[in-house]
């Protein structure tokens, strides 16, 4: 098959944890499944197909009865199909196209960022200053290509069926930073307001008062799955995206989340703080 997609390399690593959390090698459950250790392997690498069926039986071959971690997993196989993002693989690094792949995916998503607005609620004005500032020059074409990739990445939040919900807390200084300009900034305060009078999103803000908090010097991403082990963290460091799914990593920034949460200001608050950034622009 083709290089797996970052979903399917996410698979096969919760196949491996399976396995490791029954004690065995690839070579000892490869014997329990009946298959070679070549296969345990390529499973669990993500590049070979899993059914619904096999995922319940190496469940039970496991011993693991965890049946809500079993039933999102036979989800997963279920669909192998590759999403719009995939036309991107070979203009973009492939962390941003398995991001959009994960967020697709999400049950809800949530951020926490200190200086800029989060990419899934940037216009594009917002979004290109953006990356004209990126400390790595990219040719406008390479910024058309990002610009189109990160509004194609904010459908998730606008689906009539099923949008996702989301939750942003947004810093105070990433509110009045003048991004492109007063003009650019005040469409995207305005933007931000839009946004928040829709039911699944709930945006809140961080005041310059709160003074120093846990996580305030990054930015963080929450996406999360169906049940707490399918959750994952991303990162968006220097030097490109880091995907976290450790449980003592999902863990640590649940925590983190929870004690941002608790000084920041309430959605109502966050709107009439927005409106007075507007009115001083």
């Amino acid at each position: 098959m083709r290089n797996p997609t970052g979903r399917q390399l996410r698979f096969g690593a919760e196949l491996r944890k399976l396995r490791e959390r029954a004690g065995l090698s690839s070579t000892e459950a490869g014997q329990l499944l009946g298959i070679k250790q070549a296969q345990v392997s390529n499973m669990e690498a993500g590049r070979v197909g899993v059914s619904p069926e096999r995922v319940r039986t190496i469940a039970c071959r496991y011993e693991c009865y965890d049946e809500p971690l079993v039933d999102a997993l036979s989800d997963m196989t279920s669909e192998r199909s590759r999403g719009w993002w995939e036309q991107y693989r070979e203009l973009l690094p492939s962390s941003l196209v398995d991001l959009a792949e994960l967020e697709h995916h999400a049950c809800s998503l949530r951020d926490s960022t200190t200086a800029r607005i989060p990419g899934l609620l940037q216009t594009r004005e917002y979004a290109l200053e953006i990356f004209r500032q990126a400390v790595t020059e990219l040719s406008p074409p390479d910024a058309e290509h990002r610009l189109s990739f990160r509004i194609k990445r904010q459908a998730v939040l606008f689906r009539e069926d099923s949008p996702t919900p989301y939750e942003g807390i947004i810093h105070e200084a990433a509110l009045r930073m003048k991004v492109g300009g007063p003009k650019v900034a005040r469409q995207q305060l305005q933007h931000l307001l839009d946004l928040s009078d829709q039911d699944h999103v709930t945006l809140r803000a961080v005041t310059f008062d709160a003074g120093a908090y846990p996580g305030s010097g990054q930015s963080i991403h929450y996406a999360f799955g169906p049940v707490r082990q399918l959750d994952t963290v991303y990162l968006d460091q220097a030097h490109g995206l880091a995907f976290l799914d450790a449980e003592a990593q999902l863990h640590k920034y649940r925590t983190l989340f929870e004690r941002v949460s608790a000084v920041a200001l309430p959605p109502k608050k966050t709107r009439d703080l927005i409106h007075n950034v507007m009115q001083e622009l």
